[in-house]
């Protein structure tokens, strides 16, 4: 292990935490494929000053999928006596959670059991050790299980996760843990094997959103993300080795470093040589909206972009809507469409954001609430360039929780060109194209 330090996050004040959460090595054999990146990225874990309170690590440690229980037994020795030798588990503690490669039938979830005895025995009778908690001071940790053989896989059970939440409503700060995302990654979708079945996902995150959680912190599916649901963050990490089924031009592999207090969840993401590649605040700290300057019809800006921008829009839907209606487009010099298109589309009047930074290709495609005929309306819509794909996020008003727009792109702000040139309500270069169809348009903005 370098002896190079890497500064780590810290929470403000004395009240708080700063920890690691990464997943998905697929390792435990001596010399096999994944052995070699699971170290590079352990390596970077080892070298942050100060050394994280505890690390959590989501699931798939092992490349398990055996029949074979010595096999399975023999891979879980190796990865917590050779591959992890390096941490001191007494003084820095390791949380886990169930995932598809360790816990796919009976046997494996009774072998995982037995070598995850040092984790608290207080979930639920018939998943012990599966399902638990940890209460680390103001803090309430609680590790679900979305593999469990009685339900199958990409399921999890609720009205434990309600109970614990509930008997920890005094904790400061709520966090969930589990191997499955709720919402999809990256435009790749499927209920039980990608992600929770819908229906059940939904139950599970109204559960996070009434108990006030801060973040679900997941694995699974092979890449970084983040995005936002009703104000609580979904982060996905899956990156601590399993690198030949990553994407490489957007992925990478990594370890989350993170710091919390009362008043933010922050966060980097340093790849398996040290850099940070990503780093957010959370919530957005942002002026009361009734002291944002207006917009004109054609605004300019800056050429300094900031982290986030947001846009109050208020106004009235048109009576016989269709076609797309044009809100907010920011442009370059070059030709071709805007590179940011905020409207309208559809006969349902479905809030859209088009994004297109590369000429000649075509905008992915975000969306969001959709709004009635012939009535008015209002809504803040934010572009955050620290959020990936995550980053277009809409909400009612300032006291309303923020949500991300629905889209299938891998990429998202991080990719725009500086924007300096605005028009509302209409095209630019071409007022009749995707006019605004409505009265009363009005736009205010802030940035971040």
């Amino acid at each position: 292990m370098t002896n190079l330090r890497i500064p780590a996050l810290t929470p403000a004040g004395s009240h708080g935490h700063q920890f690691v959460v990464y997943g998905d090595s697929c390792s435990g054999v001596p010399g096999a494929i994944h052995e070699a990146t699971t170290a590079a990225v352990n390596q970077v874990v080892a070298r942050f000053a100060p050394p994280p309170e505890f690390i959590c690590f989501l699931g798939d440690e092992v490349i398990g999928l055996t029949s074979d229980e010595q096999v399975l037994r023999d891979q879980w020795r190796h990865w917590f006596d050779v591959e992890m030798a390096w941490l001191d588990r007494d003084r820095i503690p390791l949380f886990h959670t169930t995932a598809n490669h360790t816990t796919y039938d009976a046997m494996s979830e009774r072998v995982y059991a037995d070598v995850m005895a040092h984790l608290p025995a207080n979930g639920p009778e018939d998943q012990r050790y599966l399902s638990y908690w940890v209460r680390r001071d103001d803090l309430l940790m609680v590790f679900v299980n979305t593999m469990w053989t009685h339900l199958g896989e990409g399921r999890v059970e609720t009205t434990w996760l309600d109970a614990v939440l509930t008997d920890h409503a005094d904790a400061r700060s709520k966090l969930v843990f589990g191997h499955h995302p709720v919402f999809p990654i990256n435009g790749f979708g499927g209920e039980y094997q990608r992600e929770i079945e819908h229906a059940n996902g939904q139950r599970f995150w109204a559960v996070l959103v009434r108990h006030g959680v801060r973040a679900y912190f997941c694995s699974h599916m092979l890449a970084f993300d983040v995005k936002v649901q009703q104000g609580v963050l979904q982060v996905m990490t899956a990156g601590a080795g399993t690198r030949h089924r990553m994407p490489e031009e957007i992925e990478y592999l990594h370890a989350v470093q993170v710091a919390l207090d009362a008043d933010a969840l922050r966060y980097q993401v340093l790849d398996d040589t040290g850099v940070v590649r990503e780093a957010l605040a959370w919530p957005p700290v942002l002026p009361p909206s009734a002291t944002w300057p207006s917009w004109s019809s054609h605004q300019q800006t800056t050429a300094a972009e900031p982290m986030i921008r947001v846009w109050q829009v208020t106004g009235v839907t048109s009576a016989t809507p269709g076609g797309s209606q044009t809100l907010i487009s920011g442009w370059r010099q070059q030709a071709g469409l805007p590179p940011l298109w905020i409207g309208l589309i559809g006969p349902e009047q479905r809030l859209s954001v088009l994004l297109g930074p590369q000429l000649g290709r075509s905008p992915g495609l975000w969306h969001g609430p959709t709004f009635q005929p012939d009535a008015p309306f209002a809504f803040q819509i934010a572009v955050h360039r620290g959020m990936g794909p995550g980053g277009l996020l809409w909400r009612w008003n300032d006291d309303s929780p923020w949500t991300s727009l629905t889209g299938t792109a891998p990429w998202g702000p991080e990719r725009l060109p500086v924007l300096t040139d605005w028009s509302l309500g209409c095209s630019k270069r071409n007022p009749a194209s995707r006019p605004f169809l409505g009265p009363e348009l009005h736009i205010t903005s802030t940035d971040g």
